[in-house]
């Protein structure tokens, strides 16, 4: 299981990052636990309290989070990637404070972090592999695009815009689709029932 963002130094006091609180992550965890699963939680940095019961590993950058998952699912039935893994890092981040010049621009050259989710694969054939998305148009054909390049058993969806709630312990809408094709929608649930719902689905795969 993942959560959270992950955050890319730019120098030692700045960096990107998202606004991932970790809360759907931590939420699908504790639904596992209370269902009888052993859990490794793989998150970056939240404010959130690690489940009671779970193996946590905590990281900061992509590719810190990318070597926790790739060692821990050796063991692992069901990977649920529900972080919010940065897709860009800065080249060389400053080893010192980067002060600000008057009239001055500053740029920052970015490159792709490795995509851990379409790595599983190649690496491991856990029994129902579940990946997020979290759009701002098109969400079903973004969600099947991901699903289909990144080979996943399982997609949940939702949308960020006017009038919906994706960050957070706030109610969302969901869409989810199996690696079957069949769609499900689940509108204004909160995180804790999303969870269960997941699961339910994610169980049903084959685990």
């Amino acid at each position: 299981m993942t959560a959270g963002p992950t955050r890319e130094k730019i120098d030692p006091v700045r960096f990107i990052s998202n606004y991932s609180t970790g809360t759907f992550g931590y939420e699908i965890a504790r639904e596992a636990l209370r269902r009888g699963c052993r859990v490794t939680l793989v998150s970056g940095p939240t404010s959130l309290a690690a489940p009671q019961g779970v193996k946590f590993v905590g990281v900061e950058t992509a590719a810190e989070m990318r070597r926790a998952v790739l060692k821990n699912i050796k063991n692992g039935d069901c990977v649920i990637m529900a972080a919010a893994v940065s897709d860009w890092r800065v080249r060389r981040p400053s080893a010192a404070k980067i002060k600000r010049k008057r009239e001055s621009e500053r740029v920052l050259e970015l490159v792709e972090n490795p995509d851990t989710l379409r790595e599983i694969r190649k690496r491991k054939a856990p029994a129902a592999l579940v990946g997020f998305a979290l759009e701002t148009e098109g969400l079903r054909g973004n969600a099947l695009k991901k699903l289909k390049e990144k080979n996943l058993d399982m997609i949940v969806a939702n949308r960020l815009g006017r009038g919906s709630s994706a960050f957070g312990d706030k109610k969302t809408d969901v869409l989810m689709i199996d690696r079957f094709g069949r769609e499900t929608e689940a509108k204004g649930r909160s995180k804790r029932e999303l969870a269960k719902i997941i699961l339910d689905k994610a169980f049903g795969l084959g685990i």
